[in-house]
C-alpha cells in the first residue's frame, strides 16, 4: 500500500502494485464496513472499513523483465507499467472511471500473441469465486447485513481462454482488458437502517455497459470527466534542476526534505487534488483516514472518520483548490448520521443543562464515527461546530444560496441552539464550554481555547448565514450577544496564545496537535490585520511547539497553513518540505504516520499540504482577498490559475523575483471585491461572470470583461 499507485473514481479505489511476474490490484469500495448504529461509545463494536478484494494477474517468465517503469499520470488519472522481455515491450494501463463506475486494466504488447498466464479474483472475506464464460464473480455479506458483490469481465483479443476452478487461464493473446465492478447494499439513509437493495443488478448493469464500450471510448470518457475537475487549477512554482528531474519520485523525495525541488512540491500539491477527485465524488462516501484505499480488514484506527482533526483536514483544500463538488459526500454522510448522533448526545450524562435536564436539541460528536450512525472513543466537545465550519465554507466560496438555505443554515442554527443550552457562565459573566479538552493534548477543564474558538467560529458563521438569508433576526441578535460573552483566549506570560484558561503552557512542549490555534486556521477569529497581537502570540506558540518531538505528517500540513496565515512564507514552506521526510510520507507520497510502530499510511496530510500551499498563495475573508500573503523565497517566480476565494471569486496570479506581476479575478456570484497585496489595495464591484485584470501594483489594465 505504501508503494502502490492509487486510482479511484470517488466510490471505488484501486492500488496497483505493478509486479511483472504477478500483478496484484487491491480494490476497495467506500461502503464496505462492518459495525452498525452503535451509540454506546464502545469503539470495539463500531466496526471498520474493509478491504474488498484483489485481482491477481500471473505472467510466467516475466520476472526476467528489464527496462521496468511505472508511473501515475496526474494529468489523465491513469497509471502505467511497462517493461521489456527480449525484443517485446509490455505495457499496462489502469484507470478508475467515474462515468462508467468501473475499474479498468488494459494489457498490450509490441508483438501479437504475447500474453500467456492466468487471472484470479479473490474476495477478502473468503467467499467462493465463480466463473461463467469470461465473467468472474464473488458475492457475500458482512455480519451487519451489508451485502456486497464484485464482477470482472475479461476481454481478450486473440488467443484462447479456459477455466480451471476459480482461475481463468489465457494463452497467446494479443491484449487483455479487465472491467471490474463492485457494489454493496449500503444506502446513506438512517430511516432504512442504512440497508438498501442487493447490489447484483446494479453491478451487472455497470459491467455490461462498460464491457460493450471500446477501450478507447472508456478512456476518453474517463479522462474528459476527470479533467473537468483537475484542470481547473494550474500551478507553476519554478523549475527544478535537470539532475533532480532525471531521478524517480522516490529518490527525489529523499532529497526534497532539504528543499530545491519546486516541481516536486508542485506535484505534491496537485497530488492532493488528484486524491480528492479519486476518493470523494458526489454520490459516494467522503474520504476516511485512508481516503478510500485499504489493504486490510483490520486497518489502523479502523480507517474511520476521526473528528478531532482528520476528517476536517481532509476537506480543508476542497473549496480553495476549486473542487467544491467533492465536499458534497461529507455533507451527505453527516446529514445521514445526525439522527443517530442526536440520540446518543441527548441521552449521554456528559451533556446536561444547569437545571440537570438533558438537552432537547442538537448533537455533538465522539472522536470517531462509522457510516451507519455509530461512534467510538470519547466525546470531543465542539467538533459539531468544527464540522459545521465545512458547511459554511461551502457557501462562502460558492455563494450557493439554495445550499445555504436548505442544508447549511438549519444545521448551523441547531448547533448554535445546542451550545446556547450547554455553555456555562463563569463568576465574571463569561461563557465557557464545560468539561472540554484540547485534542489530543490537554486535561479536561472548562473553557479550553480549542472549544472557545470553535464556538466563536460557529456563532460568527451563523450570524453571517442569517444575514445572508435575511431570516431569524431575533435569534441572530441572541447569538451575537452570546458570542460577545464568550471567554476568549489570552496571551500568557511567555507571550504565547494560551491553550488553557490558566497560564500553564509549557514552552518546551512539542506536542503534535496545535489545537489552541484553531482560531488562526482553519478558523478566522484571529487575523494579521484584525488581531495582530493575537497573531503574534499564536506565532510564539508555533515557534515553541517546533517541528520536533512527536510531530506527525498531518502536523506539518497544519503548521504550514498556520504559518501561511501568519504571513511567514519561509516557515510555511519548511513544513511542506518536512512532509517529504521518510517518517512522514511513503514512497508513493501517501502521508505516513512514522511515529507509530509499524508506520501506517494516513491521507489527511496529503490534503492538508494542498490546503497549506493554497493559503500561501491566496487568502480570503468574506470579500477581502489577499494575494501572495506567504510567498516563500524558494518560489521566486511562478504562477497559479484557478484558486477560489470566499465571495465566489476565481484567482489567477503571476509573480517574478518574489513580486506580484499580474492578477486576474473572476466573479461567479457578482459582489464587492476588495483585493490586497502588501501595502496596496483596490476595490471593485463585479457582476456575475465579470473579469478584472490588474497589474502587480493592482492598477487595472483597462480590461473589464465577461466570462
Amino acid at each position: 500500500m505504501n508503494e502502490a499507485l492509487p486510482i479511484g473514481n470517488g466510490r471505488m479505489a484501486g492500488l496497483i502494485l505493478g509486479g511483472t511476474l504477478n500483478e496484484q490490484i487491491i480494490f476497495d469500495e467506500g461502503s464496505l464496513w462492518t459495525g452498525d448504529k452503535n451509540v454506546s461509545g464502545d469503539y470495539r463494536t463500531m466496526g471498520s472499513y474493509q478491504k474488498f478484494g484483489e485481482v491477481n494477474i500471473n505472467l510466467p517468465g516475466h520476472d526476467l523483465a528489464v527496462d521496468y517503469r511505472r508511473d501515475l499520470d496526474l494529468s489523465s488519472a491513469t497509471a502505467h507499467v511497462s517493461y521489456r522481455l527480449g525484443t517485446t515491450t509490455y505495457t499496462r494501463e489502469y484507470f478508475a472511471s467515474h462515468p462508467a463506475q468501473v475499474l479498468v486494466a488494459h494489457l498490450t504488447a509490441s508483438r501479437p500473441a504475447a500474453y500467456t498466464g492466468s487471472i484470479e479474483l479473490q474476495d477478502s472475506h473468503n467467499e467462493k469465486t465463480s466463473i461463467s464464460g469470461h465473467r468472474v464473480t464473488f458475492s457475500g455479506a458482512l455480519s451487519n447485513g451489508i451485502s456486497y458483490e464484485a464482477q470482472m469481465q475479461v476481454i481478450v483479443d486473440g488467443g484462447q481462454v479456459s477455466t480451471t476452478g476459480d482461475t481463468l487461464t489465457f494463452s497467446h493473446c494479443n491484449s487483455i482488458t479487465l472491467i471490474l465492478g463492485t457494489g454493496t447494499s449500503y444506502v446513506m439513509d438512517y430511516a432504512r437502517n442504512y440497508h438498501g437493495d442487493l447490489p447484483h443488478a446494479r453491478v451487472t448493469q455497470q459491467v455490461d455497459r462498460a464491457s460493450a464500450e471500446s477501450y478507447s471510448q472508456l478512456k476518453h470518457d474517463h479522462v474528459a470527466d476527470y479533467r473537468s475537475l483537475f484542470d481547473r487549477v494550474h500551478l507553476d512554482l519554478g523549475a527544478t534542476s535537470a539532475d533532480r528531474l532525471a531521478l524517480p519520485t522516490d529518490a527525489r523525495k529523499i532529497l526534497a526534505e532539504n528543499g530545491g525541488d519546486p516541481q516536486l512540491e508542485q506535484l505534491l500539491y496537485q497530488y492532493g487534488r488528484y486524491l480528492m477527485i479519486a476518493c470523494t465524488r458526489p454520490g459516494g462516501l467522503p474520504s476516511n483516514l485512508q481516503g478510500t484505499w485499504n489493504d486490510s480488514n483490520n486497518p489502523p484506527w479502523d480507517s474511520d472518520y476521526h473528528t478531532d482533526l482528520n476528517i476536517e483536514m481532509d476537506y480543508w483544500p476542497v473549496e480553495v483548490a476549486n473542487l467544491s463538488e467533492c465536499a458534497l459526500p461529507l455533507f451527505d454522510l453527516v446529514d445521514s448520521q445526525i439522527p443517530s448522533w442526536r440520540t446518543a448526545t441527548q441521552a449521554d450524562p456528559e451533556y446536561k443543562l444547569a437545571s440537570g435536564e438533558r438537552p432537547t436539541v442538537g448533537f455533538d460528536m465522539r472522536a470517531s464515527f462509522n457510516i451507519t450512525g455509530g461512534m467510538g472513543w470519547l466525546w470531543i466537545k465542539t467538533t459539531d461546530a468544527w464540522i459545521m465550519q465545512s458547511y459554511w465554507e461551502h457557501y462562502a466560496f460558492t455563494g450557493d444560496k439554495e445550499f445555504l438555505r436548505t442544508r447549511a443554515y438549519p444545521l448551523l442554527k441547531e448547533t448554535c441552539e445546542f451550545w446556547d443550552q450547554e455553555l456555562k457562565p463563569t463568576s465574571d459573566g463569561k461563557l465557557v464550554v464545560p468539561n472540554g479538552w484540547s485534542p489530543e493534548h490537554g486535561p479536561t477543564e472548562d473553557g479550553t481555547s480549542f472549544n472557545q474558538e470553535l464556538v466563536w467560529d460557529l456563532f460568527t458563521n451563523y450570524i453571517a448565514a442569517s444575514n445572508a438569508l435575511d431570516v431569524d433576526p431575533a435569534y441572530r441578535a441572541r447569538i451575537a450577544s452570546l458570542r460577545d460573552k464568550l471567554l476568549t483566549p489570552k496571551i500568557g506570560h511567555w507571550g504565547q496564545l494560551q491553550e488553557w484558561v490558566e497560564d500553564k503552557d509549557d514552552p518546551n512542549d512539542h506536542h503534535r496537535h496545535t489545537s489552541n490555534l484553531i482560531g488562526v486556521y482553519p478558523g478566522h477569529e484571529f487575523t494579521s490585520q484584525g488581531t495582530p497581537a493575537m497573531m503574534q502570540a499564536a506565532k510564539v506558540s508555533m515557534l515553541h511547539r517546533g517541528s520536533i518531538g512527536d510531530v506527525a505528517e498531518w502536523s506539518f500540513a497544519w503548521r504550514g497553513a498556520l504559518f501561511a496565515r501568519m504571513h511567514d512564507g519561509d516557515n510555511a514552506h519548511l513544513q511542506v518540505t518536512h512532509f517529504f521526510a521518510e517518517r512522514n510520507s511513503c514512497v508513493n507520497l501517501f502521508g505516513l504516520l512514522g511515529d507509530v510502530s509499524p508506520p501506517v499510511m494516513q491521507i489527511d496530510g496529503n490534503f492538508g499540504i494542498t490546503a497549506a500551499i493554497s493559503e500561501m498563495l491566496v487568502q480570503s475573508h468574506n470579500d477581502d482577498i489577499e494575494l501572495l500573503p506567504a510567498l516563500p523565497t524558494a518560489w521566486p517566480t511562478g504562477s497559479v490559475e484557478g484558486l477560489r476565494a470566499r465571495g465566489g471569486f476565481i484567482i489567477d496570479e503571476s509573480w517574478k523575483n518574489g513580486a506580484l506581476t499580474s492578477v486576474t479575478i473572476r466573479s461567479t456570484t457578482g459582489t464587492r471585491c476588495a483585493v490586497r497585496y502588501k501595502n496596496r489595495s483596490a476595490t471593485f464591484t463585479l457582476t456575475p461572470g465579470q473579469i478584472v485584470r490588474l497589474t502587480g501594483s493592482l492598477g487595472p489594465t483597462g480590461v473589464l470583461s465577461s466570462l
